[in-house]
């Protein structure tokens, strides 16, 4: 084996880990938003929990990415810690699908036509080709990223072809028959396979090493279940690392993964080693082949999970007992963990959600601020204005977040979504600064003891409904996306401009009469400027759902449209122009808000 094998195997290793990559990443964006449900649905069913772990690690196609991950939702308070035990199992067991692809590598040339035609040698190039039609002739993402793992896994394979083809020297090397014979000590084989999964920090690519070896080489099952078992006990090196820097339950779930490969080794190791010092079992001097090794992973993992499955609160208590609280720490909660940008798609929708509770936040401050007005509160006021640090926080937080997560590879939905969530922060971060102006106009009006005309109150509480409505039908239609009612908040913002307008010419009118003092004048026409813009912000945000299904639709041309050729929009005007409506002779019966 000369220089040139050796930067042959480093070069398969490369194509094998970048292929994986793209696999996974094609995998996650076809799987999509149904990726993130499956997580939330996990519940405190070790079984439900167990399986839905396997299918999300058989799809990220990396117990170590889905540990890392749970590390940040942990940190991050989307999950609780006892959630995550039987996931993390689950996890190790999905990860053996990777093996069995890579065992298809070992099917002979003479097995026959039908089992010729399942070499990846065979179908890799034509999965590659179809892979890159379906990228550059497709209109649609969906079927770009079908042909991403098409691609990704004819790389994939590519890769362990090379590295099978550069070990095959090592069959005829006196050197290596030499090293087998230092492999037969369990111990040393068991080390290796430790230590060169924790350097490439994959199970997946250590095994895929381990089976080029076999095909390449003759290694006997001896040798190989010793490294196999080192292999799975290296992969905890990620959630280690990934733990640095995390609160106490998220380091501990980065204990719980090296708990329970450090029982599950721990019980099988000495067992391999006592069974086969006492027996001479004939299978283990005969040469193991990629599907041996595929096989020994699976049935491993399942041995182990079915045996420390039903100790799973076990588990957690060891992880609480080894990683305690510090005496003087306090438990650190971030918004979202960088962590969770390991999956993109599940990061896009997770910084929504924390959209949501945002502006759950700045609802309370708008409602509560506007009620400041009827009768002031000390203790909602002081609640508004811890509300609106908040707020802040939460616009900071999610721009940053959501601006590392732009660079990330995303599908055309994804980038669509992160566009509709920066500007709706901006939007609902400006409303609650509108609200907390309305808090300090109500402190002005209770201080010096004002009081407003009759009219000014009639025509206010006109106002204050109709901007709760669209607060509330904006809010509704982002939430769950409902264009339809996100199309019904145009007219009422329109309805609520005109209204504005004409109270402000009543007060105009009230202060040439000597009905209202400038001080007032001033503060009266401040509270009509901020519920106008609230409004607007309202229609902003209704207009971002709409350009979510439409990303053709161009805002300025959108809102500059005429109107009076778009029936829905007259339809609904003209409704809301009965329903709220003032006037300067008597004021008008409305809903108090």
């Amino acid at each position: 084996m000369d220089i040139f094998s050796i930067f042959t195997l480093l070069g398969g290793l490369a194509f094998f880990l970048y292929g994986i990559s793209v696999m996974s990443s094609g995998l996650e964006k076809v799987a999509g938003g149904r990726l993130e449900q499956m997580l939330k649905k996990m519940t405190s069913n070790p079984i439900k929990s167990f399986c839905l772990g396997a299918v999300i690690t058989a799809i990220i196609q990396s117990s170590s990415a889905v540990t890392v991950m749970l590390i940040g939702l942990v940190n991050s308070g989307i999950m609780t810690l006892s959630r995550t035990v039987s996931v993390i199992i689950g996890a190790n067991l999905g990860t053996t699908i990777t093996a069995w692809m890579l065992s298809l590598t070992a099917i002979q040339e003479s097995a026959g036509f039908l089992f010729k035609l399942m070499k990846p040698e065979t179908f890799s190039p034509v999965l590659a080709l179809i892979g890159v039609i379906l990228i550059m002739a497709s209109k649609t993402n969906k079927r770009k990223n079908v042909g991403s793992i098409l691609i990704g896994f004819a790389i994939l394979m590519f890769g362990m072809e090379l590295m099978s083809g550069a070990m095959a020297p090592l069959a005829d090397m006196p050197g290596f028959r030499n090293a087998m014979i230092a492999f037969k000590n369990p111990l040393f084989g068991f080390t290796v396979g430790m230590v060169i999964t924790m350097i490439i920090q994959s199970s997946s690519a250590s095994i895929g090493i381990l089976q080029a070896l076999t095909l390449a080489a003759s290694v006997s099952w001896e040798v190989a279940i010793p490294i196999i078992l080192g292999q799975n006990l290296g992969t905890c090196i990620s959630a280690v690392l990934a733990s640095i820097g995390v609160n106490t339950n998220a380091k501990r779930v980065a204990g719980i993964h090296v708990i329970y490969n450090i029982i599950s080794v721990g019980v099988c190791f000495p067992a391999f080693i006592i069974l086969n010092w006492l027996i001479d079992i004939p299978l283990m001097h005969t040469n193991i082949n990629p599907f041996g090794v595929a096989a020994f992973h699976t049935v491993y993992n399942i041995f182990t999970a079915f045996m420390l499955l039903p100790f799973a609160k076990v588990i957690e208590k060891l992880a609480i007992k080894f990683i305690p609280e510090g005496k003087n720490e306090q438990t650190r909660q971030v918004l979202l963990d960088e962590r969770l940008l390991l999956a993109p798609t599940f990061a896009v929708s997770e910084a929504y959600r924390q959209t949501i509770k945002m502006a759950e936040v700045v609802e309370y401050n708008f409602v509560y601020a506007s009620k400041m007005l009827k009768s002031y509160h000390q203790k909602k006021a002081e609640q508004i204005r811890e509300n609106e640090v908040k707020i802040d926080t939460y616009e900071d937080k999610l721009d940053a977040f959501l601006l590392k997560l732009s660079g990330k590879e995303l599908s055309e939905e994804d980038n669509n979504k992160i566009s509709q969530l920066l500007l709706a922060i901006g939007d609902y971060e400006r409303i609650g600064d509108h609200a907390t102006n309305i808090l300090k106009i109500s402190e002005k009006i209770k201080e010096g003891d004002i009081k407003l005309s009759p009219e000014a109150i009639e025509e206010l509480k006109v106002i204050v409904h109709a901007v709760s409505e669209i607060f509330a039908m904006s809010f509704e239609a982002y939430k769950t996306d409902n264009v339809q009612l996100a199309r019904e908040v145009e007219p009422l913002e329109a309805v609520i401009k005109k209204i504005v307008r004409k109270v402000k010419n009543h007060h105009i009118q009230r202060l040439k009469d000597g009905l209202c003092t400038a001080e007032l004048s001033f503060m009266f026409s401040d509270l009509l400027n901020d519920f106008r813009r609230i409004a607007a912000h309202c229609g902003n945000i209704a207009t971002s759902v709409i350009q979510l299904y439409d990303s053709t639709l161009d805002k300025h041309e959108y809102n500059h449209r005429n109107k009076d050729e778009d029936l829905e929009f007259v339809s609904k005007y003209q409704d809301y122009k009965l329903r709220y409506s003032v006037s300067k002779n008597k004021p008008v019966e409305t809903v108090e808000a």
